[in-house]
């Protein structure tokens, strides 16, 4: 392993938006005991400080990789693409509607009769709408269509988003 490497050659899986989360884990944990700092104690400096950027950049693959928005937005960025969303916007009307919807649902739950419910309802939307946003992404990326897997990772961001929002929700809900 080179420090140069890309993420997948790192975590020694295949480049795909599709990748096998056991064999990453795996892979993971191997490359941790193989780079941990405590067993270059008795090294060199130098071998102690590459031993840490190897870790390190361990890390920072296994992250990237097992998280399906950073990974999508890792592979865009391999192609050349910016997926940082600051220089582009959804242009599709009906996803900024439903997006709108849903986040008038999500501001109504806590003052719903029974905001579980209501909650319950918004999270079951986002999370198979994230979920169908993946699979278009991958077949997508699978297709070499790096324009349209552009704009389905930035409807992927604004479900991310909307998930961080739900999940606060219903963490306030249960202090409440």
């Amino acid at each position: 392993m080179k420090l140069s490497d890309d993420y997948f050659q790192i975590m020694q899986v295949p480049p795909s938006f599709d990748i096998d989360g056991a064999v990453l884990s795996e892979n993971y944990l191997k490359l941790q005991s193989q780079f941990h700092p405590d067993r270059f104690a008795g090294k060199s400096d130098q071998e102690q400080r590459l031993a840490v950027q190897m870790a390190s950049a361990v890390n920072h693959a296994y992250d990237t990789l097992r998280s399906p928005l950073l990974r999508a937005a890792y592979l865009l960025k391999l192609q050349g693409l910016d997926s940082s969303g600051e220089n582009t916007t959804v242009s599709d009307m009906n996803f900024l509607m439903s997006q709108m919807q849903l986040r008038e649902q999500l501001g109504a739950v806590t003052t719903a009769n029974e905001p579980f419910v209501a909650l319950d309802l918004v999270a079951t939307k986002v999370a198979q709408e994230l979920s169908n946003l993946q699979a278009q992404f991958g077949e997508q990326y699978g297709q070499k269509a790096f324009d349209a897997a552009a704009e389905t990772l930035l409807k992927m961001q604004f479900f991310n988003k909307l998930q961080l929002e739900v999940d606060a929700l219903e963490e306030s809900l249960d202090d409440a």
